[in-house]
């Protein structure tokens, strides 16, 4: 059998107050994860089934209240995701991009190489090419690559050239 769950009166004290005062369902969920264990005695089972959640995420709702309870109680509306390690933001890149911008509407052929000395150079450290890439690909950048056609081609024309019979003549042919 599983040990029960110890709180303190201050935990029990926060999560009533992020329960009374929850804008969204994870910190619902989040204070009741802690809640219930602590003032009924329900297992991380019976706790998962009741919140209608797997006993994993019970898990790490009752974690993230930890660390957030130990750190400051107002950032209970911390949630997973989002650019932990952005080197710019996202205005940042845009106007780091801007001249590249220029440089191509005016036709210049644009590689990557260039791109990721300036950014090393704009952020102050080595980064992989990678984060360059990355960076193209959340501005909507594309490998341009040519077409497999010639823009004057008329391919009416090509078909009727391939449809009409050849002579063959050798050179130096000896009949």
């Amino acid at each position: 059998m599983a040990r029960p769950a110890r709180h303190d009166e201050g935990e029990i004290k926060v999560a009533l107050q992020m329960v009374s005062a929850a804008t969204t369902l994870q910190e619902l969920r989040q204070g009741q994860a802690i809640l219930l264990p602590a003032l009924t005695g329900a297992t991380i089972d019976t706790t998962a089934e009741v919140l209608g959640l797997s006993r994993d995420r019970v898990c790490v709702l009752r974690r993230q209240f930890g660390e957030l309870a130990k750190s400051s109680p107002e950032t209970f509306s911390e949630r997973r995701g989002g650019r932990r390690r952005e080197l710019l933001t996202p205005e940042e890149e845009k106007i780091f991009l801007d001249p590249w911008v220029a440089k191509a509407e005016t036709g210049g052929v644009l590689g990557v190489p260039p791109i990721h000395l300036a950014f090393e150079e704009r952020v102050g450290h080595k980064v992989p090419k990678s984060t360059v890439y990355r960076l193209l690909a959340r501005h909507g950048w594309r490998k341009v690559t040519p077409d497999t056609r010639h823009p004057k081609g008329d391919a009416a024309a090509q078909d009727e050239f391939k449809k009409t019979p050849r002579r063959h003549r050798r050179k130096n042919s000896r009949h």
